[in-house]
């Protein structure tokens, strides 16, 4: 029996329950952070893809699948494809008038996202975090928060290998007496600062809390502040990447930031 992948299990949990809006939020957001496997009508020429379009009556759809042997056995064997992230993949077609077919006819988590789902995702996606400048005076156990969103950052925390060693969740009281909650991670690897703020920041939107506010913060071992986290703070372990490769050719798609050329 195939092993059902996250994709598979947010998209029952979403079918499930079609009036819950977080089922759904929680189903993008696997979306987005799932790699896919884009059908293509040939091999990719640099950084310019040509995408199989699959055209439904007055609409239409880039075939993906979020494991390469589902697209071989929808085209019955092997076949031209670009794999990338679900971000990319929606970053890619934003504003293009084009949906996505997921999965379609080899998993029970076929769906088609039209054109409109694509461009919500990726202006909510596109939606990142602010920076901002406050005094700590006071680090407090983490409390009142849902279970709901500690749940998604401890989910979203864990495709994040490798970018830091831990991070500690604790309530805080800044010197202008705002309180709010702080997620501050040590052992960032460096150049990873934007990518983990952006990861939190994701994991507060699609845990569908309302003007809900987390602050993010980067510290050092050796910082007084780390002291404090360590005794009153919820510590989140991010994996580790056990032999860390050099990836010297970059494939379409690898940079969320810079998605492949739709031609």
């Amino acid at each position: 029996m195939t092993e059902n992948t996250p994709f598979d299990i947010a998209h029952a949990a979403m079918e499930a329950a079609p009036e819950d809006d977080a089922a759904r939020l929680r189903f993008y957001e696997r979306l987005a952070d799932s790699e896919l496997f884009v059908l293509l009508t040939k091999e990719a020429e640099g950084d310019q893809v040509e995408p199989e379009i699959f055209e439904l009556a007055d609409a239409s759809f880039v075939l993906v699948f979020d494991r390469e042997d589902r697209l071989s056995q929808f085209v019955g064997g092997p076949a031209p494809y670009a794999a990338l992230s679900g971000r990319a993949a929606v970053n890619m077609l934003a504003g293009q008038g084009i949906g996505l077919a997921v999965n379609l006819e080899v998993a029970p988590s076929a769906i088609l996202l039209p054109e409109q789902a694509v461009d919500w995702l990726a202006e909510t996606l596109g939606h990142g975090p602010q920076e901002a400048e406050a005094q700590i005076e006071e680090v407090l156990p983490p409390a009142g928060l849902p279970e709901v969103l500690v749940t998604a950052l401890d989910t979203k925390l864990a495709t994040a290998a490798g970018f830091a060693r831990c991070a500690w969740l604790a309530g805080v009281a800044y010197s202008d007496g705002v309180r709010s909650h702080l997620l501050a991670f040590a052992g960032t690897v460096p150049g990873a600062e934007g990518a983990l703020a952006r990861a939190v920041n994701e994991a507060l939107v699609f845990s569908g809390i309302e003007a809900g506010a987390l602050d993010v913060l980067f510290i050092r071992d050796s910082d007084p502040l780390a002291a404090s986290l360590t005794r009153v703070g919820l510590r989140f372990d991010l994996p580790e990447i056990a032999e860390p490769e050099r990836v010297e050719r970059i494939a379409p798609g690898s940079d969320p930031d810079s998605p492949p050329i739709l031609r």
